[in-house]
């Protein structure tokens, strides 16, 4: 199922970081990417659904699905970048039995910084047991569309980040990160496009407890 996020919300949107190790003239660099990283919020990879909902005994089980195998694509569209996610949803019911879709909801996230929550989209994703099958799996989708121009650093902070560190310079012995004020231009700039069961709090605690 396409997951879209509003135009509104992907005008919002800022791009994260990936990083290649490089190790240059004595030194180690990292590239710095626009596109997002991407995963599973921890806790929200696995879902159950106890019937009756209010039951959370062995017994009660009624469907358990695991969110599993993300993969993520990321493009340029002229002044937009485009980040993908597909994953896999592995489900098995309490029994088999007569055929039945099971439709559960799951977000996509764009994080700023490892923990502001900037734009957020639950959809639905369908499993469909088949005639006296116990397991299920389907594949879901979500996408985001960020514009260049906010997910690019300042210039300054650019040239800061990139200055040439030579030996006995003192200022080679300083991480950049340690100014306030440049961590906190790499943190609005580095951003994760996230997914995950869209949890009750009773699931939460199941999940944390189990």
């Amino acid at each position: 199922m396409k997951l879209r996020l509003s135009p509104l919300i992907a005008l919002t949107l800022l791009a994260g970081c990936s990083r290649e190790g490089l190790i240059e003239n004595g030194g180690v660099y990292t590239t710095r990417s626009a596109c997002p990283l991407a995963g599973i919020v921890g806790g929200t990879g696995d879902i159950t659904v106890f019937n009756p909902p209010g039951n959370q005994t062995v017994g009660a089980i009624d469907v358990t699905a695991t969110m599993t195998n993300v993969r993520s694509a990321c493009s340029d569209q002229g002044d937009r970048i485009v980040s993908q996610i597909w994953f896999d949803v592995v489900a098995q019911r309490r029994a088999a039995g007569p055929a039945r879709q099971v439709i559960l909801p799951y977000f996509s996230a764009a994080v700023q910084g490892g923990t502001n929550v900037v734009a957020k989209r639950v959809a639905g994703v369908a499993l469909n047991f088949a005639q006296n099958e116990v397991r299920a799996q389907t594949r879901g989708y979500a996408v985001i569309r960020v514009s260049r121009a906010v997910a690019t650093l300042p210039q300054d902070i650019e040239r800061t980040l990139n200055r040439p560190r030579k030996p006995g310079d003192p200022r080679s012995a300083v991480d950049p990160l340690t100014d306030p004020t440049i961590r906190d231009a790499v943190a609005r700039a580095t951003f994760e496009h996230l997914v995950g069961f869209q949890l009750t709090n009773a699931q939460l605690r199941y999940n944390a407890t189990r």
